[in-house]
């Protein structure tokens, strides 16, 4: 009944302007149209109306429906984790490196007991502690298989849930992908209440409903739209988030993000809080993303992803001028690493990868997530820019390293320096090893805006190798001489290589 009174409430309005185009039209006599006069009363009535019926469409009636759906589907993570005593900090809830952009700005929010615990007890070994920490997941399927985040149970001895009806189960973690944050668990068991990941992406704007366990309260749900797609929150090279503007808070990592056809968009997995705190802004991971994932850890508890193995970087504007390109786009080969699929195929630094199997790349990041989505051992093409001219390049995709390749240590220094004073940097031979050693950086000086620091090793200026601080400055007059505005450098330093487009204005 109430369904069919707020329906007639919405049609009324439309009512009254077809009664009022009768009228009007009935006026129309002998080909005479006289207009009817309304009064100003009646003209601010009618766009009243309107508006209010504007409102009531843009306002949902309520999620009291979908939450009673899907809220048994969701549950809360408790997990116990053994760590060595020196170890334990309230640092230890937050994923980024000390002291990196990302450390003040981004939390996690699985554990709101910061993984802390007391001791163990008198029979623990000396140096350990327990601690508890808890966030939440749910369930796709009947037979117990759930997701929830790798950081909530990454270091788990014990994995507990406990359900909505109030039940408690002990969980076997089947696999973690550390790269994109997700784990799957299972429970033994059957007929557990589940949910549906989403077959199409949301649209920005889409209003969503967050359930989880924040701060080990019980279930909660808040309500929000999704603000954005595509977020790169610095956490890897993988990152594709949702940004999610609802109150989502510690303890809700794992839990599921829906749409309002009950389906999973999202799952929760980080927060912007400069305080600790929800501001209001969350960030989820792609069902997308969550099914391929899910699909590999449930068939052998593990990720593989393809690799080309190539150090790249984003093309800026300023490195697209350089390299004479019409606009930025594709992603930039820093370095080719040795004997990868990408060295063996004959790709060099310098080039531009600017498509996969005729799809274009967006940027480094997109090259990144293409192909870790394709399965090792497969071929593809890649369209790369040279010099100015288009190639296609086709090779076999390899098996990408659970870790990085150990760097050259670039930091061997000879006595022997020289000053290049227009880029506030000195600079000495590399001696047996290429490139020409950077010795120190001035702070007030143009290198040390574009990142440049002692250790670091200059190996190309403008296309050219250099070997030492003479033809480093060489390359820079060439570069001016030919009207340049910018010259691009090749850089190697601890992080790996990269190109820096240095302004030859500020130079």
């Amino acid at each position: 009944m109430t369904q069919v009174n707020s329906t007639k409430s919405r049609i009324l309005p439309m009512r009254r302007l077809a009664l009022l185009a009768t009228t009007v039209a009935g006026l129309a006599v002998g080909g005479l149209m006289v207009a009817p006069t309304l009064s100003p009363y009646a003209t601010q009535a009618v766009a009243q109306n309107l508006s209010q019926e504007a409102q009531h469409l843009a306002r949902p009636s309520g999620f009291a429906d979908i939450v009673e759906k899907v809220k048994p589907s969701v549950f809360s993570v408790r997990v116990k984790v053994r760590t060595d005593a020196d170890q334990v900090s309230s640092d230890d809830e937050n994923p980024f490196p000390k002291g990196s952009p990302m450390e003040k700005f981004f939390k996690r929010f699985g554990m709101p007991d910061g993984g802390q615990g007391g001791q163990g007890g008198p029979n623990s070994p000396r140096g350990r502690q327990f601690g508890q920490a808890q966030g939440s997941g749910f369930f796709i399927s009947a037979d117990g298989f759930a997701v929830t985040n790798n950081h909530v149970v990454e270091k788990a001895t014990n994995v507990e849930i406990s359900t909505d009806d109030g039940k408690t189960y002990s969980a076997k973690v089947i696999g973690t992908d550390p790269r994109t944050d997700l784990a799957l668990i299972k429970v033994e068991g059957s007929n557990f209440p589940y949910v549906k990941l989403a077959e199409a992406a949301p649209r920005i704007g889409d209003w969503v409903l967050a359930v989880g366990n924040p701060f080990g309260l019980g279930g909660t749900v808040t309500a929000g739209i999704v603000s954005a797609r595509g977020r790169d929150i610095g956490a890897g090279p993988y990152d594709d988030f949702l940004q999610i503007d609802a109150p989502v808070n510690k303890g809700n990592s794992g839990g599921p993000t829906f749409n309002t056809e009950g389906s999973v968009i999202g799952v929760n997995t980080a927060i912007f809080s400069p305080s600790g705190g929800s501001v209001g802004i969350a960030f989820a991971i792609p069902a997308e993303t969550v099914k391929t994932v899910v699909a590999q850890l449930k068939d052998k508890g593990s990720v593989t992803r393809g690799w080309i193995g190539v150090q790249i970087q984003p093309v800026t504007p300023e490195i697209a001028e350089s390299l004479g390109m019409k606009k930025s786009g594709g992603a930039l080969v820093a370095e080719p690493q040795k004997d990868g699929p990408a060295m063996k195929a004959g790709i060099q630094s310098g080039d531009v990868i600017a498509t996969v199997d005729g799809k274009t790349v967006a940027d480094a990041r997109d090259l990144a997530r293409k192909i870790g989505g394709i399965a090792p051992g497969t071929a593809v093409k890649l369209g790369i820019l040279r010099g100015g001219a288009d190639k296609t390049i086709t090779l076999t995709l390899g098996e990408l390293p659970n870790a990085r390749e150990a760097r050259a240590d670039t930091k061997a220094k000879s006595e022997k320096t020289s000053s290049e004073a227009r880029l506030g940097l000195s600079l000495t031979p590399g001696g047996s090893e290429p490139g020409v050693v950077v010795a120190e950086v001035d702070p007030s000086g143009p290198a040390a805006d574009f990142g440049f620091k002692a250790g670091d090793v200059i190996l190309e200026v403008g296309g050219q190798t250099v070997a030492t601080p003479a033809e480093v400055g060489k390359a820079l007059g060439n570069a001016r001489e030919d009207g340049k505005r910018s010259v691009l450098m090749r850089v190697k330093s601890e992080q790996g290589t990269r190109f820096v487009a240095v302004p030859l204005s500020r130079a």
